[in-house]
């Protein structure tokens, strides 16, 4: 299999860590002007990072399918423009167009990028084109981090949350059954102390800076009761939650139970490390389902959801893209529209469109509930690892939060001095939030969530 044929957001996020992460902080998209190729008002551009790749795979005939119904029924109509993911987030490509007043009419946008383009006011108000029960339909809160306000600025196609997925080979070699999973940080830590050997680790979590490692970081601070941003009159990150969470990802490095460097390209490659019998646990998220199932399709494995603190809140993580419109594009109105028709139709050609891709071409968990009703009908939960998914991990799901370059820094500077740099958790809360804090202070744009 390519790399193109097993897109991830973590591997989008980890590559887009570089550019979002230095050049976040400039105000490069206030100044945009017309966007698209020429600003061609009947001929919209949609940069993607999916289709029509060169190997042609469902992912691109998803997307391809998608713009031609759109066209054959449109007078304005869409164009892909496919960008490799080295490209689109890795390298400058959109951020250069952005800047240049040359940005693409559609786009897709990560929670993690939302603020930079709102506050640099290229995204188009999309709920003028949303009926109510359209709205209504998306799942409890996938729309928060695509909002300001009641409008909303973006439509995500997917949720994708994390677990953790464990090697049954591992446990039973370690005589460790399904009433040993663990469901507290002191179990998580002492079971992964039974399955290490010399051999294998007995836990992985994300040592890579970037993006995705805050991105999985956040639901142990969550559940502790910390925040990265003070909220609801909380401490801010500066706190004992915050002070826990750093210590549990540490202490898995120090009693080496946890590597220092993952395999493959990460700690969400499944495959490479706990497929390879590199790691028995592993914390990842949905989208290794199906790159098991294609890449170690005999491997045996189960899933549980994150272990909690003593006196915590279980509390995960849910990413995923969304579709967004360039507001100062050639055609807004229709970018708006197309949007609305290709990830908001509740009839029965909308629902199952979004009931393939979420099911048939990925392993998601829908956006919408139509769609997770229609997609459970068809038995696309009746897995066993779906349906720890659908049943026990995506209850206590979060929203990815949105935070600017500079939030996002500090915490991933926090994470990286404490896990590998040895740094008290106390010390390194405390020198981030007082960044943050400095931050905040002089902050202007859409809150953060």
């Amino acid at each position: 299999m390519s790399a193109f044929e097993r897109v991830t957001r973590r591997s989008l996020l980890r590559g887009g860590a570089v550019m979002l992460g230095s050049a976040m902080a400039t105000p490069l998209l206030s100044a945009c002007g017309g966007g698209g190729a020429g600003g061609n008002a009947k001929e919209l551009t949609f940069w993607n990072f999916y289709g029509p790749n060169p190997q042609a795979d469902a992912q691109s005939k998803w997307f391809t399918d998608l713009v031609a119904a759109w066209n054959a029924g449109n007078e304005v109509k869409v164009k892909l423009h496919y960008l490799p993911v080295s490209e689109y987030l890795a390298g400058t490509a959109l951020q250069t167009a952005f800047s240049a007043g040359e940005g693409p009419d559609i786009f897709l946008l990560s929670p993690g990028d939302f603020l930079r383009y709102h506050n640099g006011g290229v995204l188009t108000d999309l709920t003028p084109h949303l009926k109510p029960d359209q709205i209504a339909d998306f799942a409890d809160g996938v729309l928060d981090t695509r909002k300001v306000g009641e409008k909303v600025y973006g439509l995500p196609m997917e949720r994708e949350p994390l677990a953790v997925y464990y090697s049954l080979d591992a446990f039973e070699q370690a005589k460790l059954s399904e009433g040993d999973i663990p469901k507290t940080w002191d179990q998580l830590l002492d079971v992964a102390a039974k399955l290490t050997t010399k051999d294998r680790f007995g836990m992985l979590f994300e040592t890579i800076p970037g993006y995705y490692q805050n991105f999985t970081w956040y639901p142990f601070m969550w559940m502790a009761g910390g925040s990265a941003v003070p909220d609801n009159g909380g401490p801010g990150f500066n706190a004992p939650g915050v002070h826990g969470a750093l210590k549990l990802w540490q202490d898995a490095i120090t009693s080496k139970v946890a590597p220092r460097k993952p395999q493959g390209d990460g700690a969400g490659n499944a495959p490479a490390n706990l497929g390879s019998g590199y790691v028995a646990m592993q914390q990842s998220g949905i989208w290794s389902v199906s790159e098991l199932a294609q890449q170690k399709k005999d491997f045996k494995y189960g899933v549980f959801p994150l272990p909690v603190p003593d006196g915590g809140t279980y509390t995960t993580d849910i990413g995923g893209w969304a579709f967004v419109a360039n507001a100062k594009g050639a055609n807004p109105e229709a970018a708006a529209k197309f949007i609305a028709w290709a990830l908001g139709a509740t009839d029965a050609e909308g629902v199952e469109r979004g009931r393939q891709w979420n099911t048939v071409v990925k392993t998601n968990l829908p956006a919408r509930k139509s769609v997770e009703a229609a997609a459970t009908s068809a038995g696309a939960f009746d897995t066993p690892a779906l349906k720890v998914f659908l049943e026990r991990v995506v209850p206590g799901g979060r929203a990815e939060p949105r935070y600017t370059p500079e939030v996002y820094k500090a915490v991933s500077d926090a994470i990286q001095a404490t896990q590998l740099g040895g740094v008290d958790p106390a010390q390194a809360a405390a020198e981030a939030a007082s960044k943050i804090d400095t931050f905040l202070k002089g902050y202007k744009g859409a809150a953060m969530l």
